[in-house]
């Protein structure tokens, strides 16, 4: 059976253009940084987000355990949205590789109260470890974070002496949603990461970038997390499509979230999460006891999805058309009809 998958933008497959692209690649030994495909993707990558150098890593945890581990020392402190994927979904990762403390600070769906995320920074001292680093997102899960907010937190980054790490894994929906350059949602942020996997249709990575001493650095502290690559340019032809042309077409999967969302409103009981609806989810709940059991119907009717907390979320993405998206969609109607 094929099925319509609803569950991420993860789950796309590579353009046929990639996988052409993947076949003829140049590649080298990257860990002696030969692979002109990969060099030319990292720079490529570094330009469009307005950072001076960037390198490429297998996966968007990977990435931001990497920033974590190379930002900072042992015992230091990071401050992390409580909701973070920093937190939630990679595995308790930082700790354990970077030894860090990790302090979560409550949220207003992504916007901290910037008095108490002030309060909440260390000095040094005989009792208390020093604060080293803050973490934001943006996209933060189906919010696009306003800019004014990141400029206030940079302020106050920048008057403690702390860096700001950004995972970006969705920056370029970010962006759309926000209607402005990649290069101003990332300007605020001494380090980036971006997913090449998550709505761009690359099969594997995401690229950190930053200042070149920083990267530099990054580069060697990946060798020591096991991730030095050789001939990876088969990966970096599909990488370079993916910011070159497949982000260019997000404005496609945000209008078929919109048109997901109009279907979902003709359905009774179902409650749209209006302030997660900038990007190319959909997050809604349903006043019905018969939600527990949708899942299972849907999949059996050819439908994937992932329940996500108490509710659900569509995700659109390259590989879904607007007539897969009525046909889940109908067949959500005809579940609780």
């Amino acid at each position: 059976m094929k099925y319509i998958d609803l569950r991420s933008d993860t789950v796309t497959k590579p353009t046929k253009e990639m996988l052409q692209a993947m076949i003829n690649a140049e590649v080298g030994d990257d860990v002696f940084s030969d692979d002109p495909t990969m060099n030319e993707l990292e720079a490529l990558v570094a330009k469009t987000l307005g950072k001076e150098a960037g390198v490429f890593i297998p996966s968007g945890t990977f990435s931001n355990q990497l920033a974590l581990f190379t930002h900072c020392n042992q015992g230091q402190e990071v401050i992390v949205d409580q909701f973070a994927h920093i937190v939630q979904h990679e595995s308790g990762a930082s700790p354990i590789i970077s030894g860090v403390q990790l302090f979560t600070l409550e949220s207003d769906m992504g916007i901290w109260d910037l008095k108490k995320l002030e309060k909440m920074i260390k000095k040094r001292s005989i009792s208390t470890t020093s604060t080293k680093l803050i973490c934001l997102e943006n996209a933060y899960n189906g919010r696009a974070l306003p800019l004014d907010y990141f400029a206030n937190v940079r302020e106050i980054a920048d008057k403690h002496e702390i860096k700001i790490h950004l995972d970006g894994a969705r920056i370029f929906n970010a962006a759309l949603a926000l209607n402005v350059d990649v290069k101003e949602v990332a300007k605020y942020a001494d380090t980036v990461s971006v997913c090449l996997s998550k709505g761009l249709c690359a099969p594997i990575g995401s690229v950190l970038v930053g200042k070149k001493e920083f990267i530099k650095e990054a580069r060697l502290n990946r060798k020591i997390m096991g991730g030095g690559m050789r001939q990876v340019g088969i990966l970096g032809a599909a990488g370079k499509i993916a910011i070159e042309k497949m982000s260019k077409r997000l404005i496609e999967d945000h209008k078929n979230a919109e048109y997901m969302e109009k279907l979902l409103r003709n359905i009774p009981k179902i409650q749209i999460d209006e302030t997660q609806r900038d990007i190319n989810m959909v997050f809604f709940d349903i006043d019905d006891n018969r939600k527990y059991d949708l899942e299972d119907f849907l999949y059996k009717n050819g439908v994937k999805t992932l329940g996500y907390e108490d509710g659900f979320r569509f995700v659109t993405h390259n590989d879904l058309t607007q007539a897969d998206i009525k046909v889940a969609i109908d067949l959500v109607s005809k579940f609780f009809k």
